[in-house]
């Protein structure tokens, strides 16, 4: 991807520095992801990871991390878009919206996208949306520990299903909502009554000097 295209002059005006697609630098080879958005409402959506390049006249090293089925995109891309334009706001770094075609993504908000799509690759359309809600729970750098630990054993998409990716799913899948649980009677007065004379350990034992 040619990173050196130029922005709408009045997306990164007054920003903290040029950018394209989801805070995307514009510098020479950058590491960044791609989300691969084809035309067709019912082809699947492809996240690569780029490695950028590495030394002088090598190429790019691309690394391909996830495929989503496009209900499930359609499910989760608005949350995720208004999460990433608030952290770019928040670094004073020009918004984006997804678009058909391939959309840049910074490298750490990339990390957390792949950690939501491993999440609901396998699961049903009703789970989804469980996922999406304790994945955005979590904070930036807990996203990207477990990218780290998925990446570096199942960070492919013929792994699906395997260690950390089936993990994934389950935790964020399976796991319903907090909820606050009324606590019931211990029956401790009835206790206190029928141990009044029980001698305390002094370990617990309230000092009154």
């Amino acid at each position: 991807m040619d990173m050196k295209q130029k922005p709408k002059a009045d997306t990164n005006k007054n920003k903290a520095h040029q950018t394209i697609g989801f805070g995307v630098p514009i510098t020479t080879a950058p590491h960044h992801f791609v989300v691969s958005i084809p035309r067709g409402s019912r082809q699947d959506v492809i996240i690569t990871e780029d490695l950028g390049m590495h030394a002088e006249g090598e190429e790019n090293q691309v690394l391909d991390r996830a495929i989503i089925h496009r209900p499930t995109w359609t499910e989760i891309s608005n949350p995720v878009k208004r999460l990433f334009n608030q952290r770019l706001k928040a670094h004073n770094l020009a918004v984006s919206q997804w678009k058909v075609g391939k959309n840049p993504v910074d490298r750490l908000l990339g990390k957390e996208l792949c950690v939501l799509a491993w999440a609901v690759e396998d699961l049903p359309l009703g789970k989804v949306g469980t996922a999406l809600r304790n994945w955005l729970a979590l904070r930036p750098e807990e996203r990207w520990w477990l990218f780290g630990m998925t990446a570096a054993a199942v960070g492919a998409p013929e792994d699906r299903g395997r260690g950390w990716r089936a993990a994934l799913g389950y935790a964020l899948g399976d796991t319903p909502e907090k909820t606050i649980r009324k606590p019931r009677s211990s029956g401790s007065e009835k206790n206190n009554k029928n141990n009044k004379d029980d001698k305390q350990l002094p370990l617990f034992k309230m000092s009154l000097e």
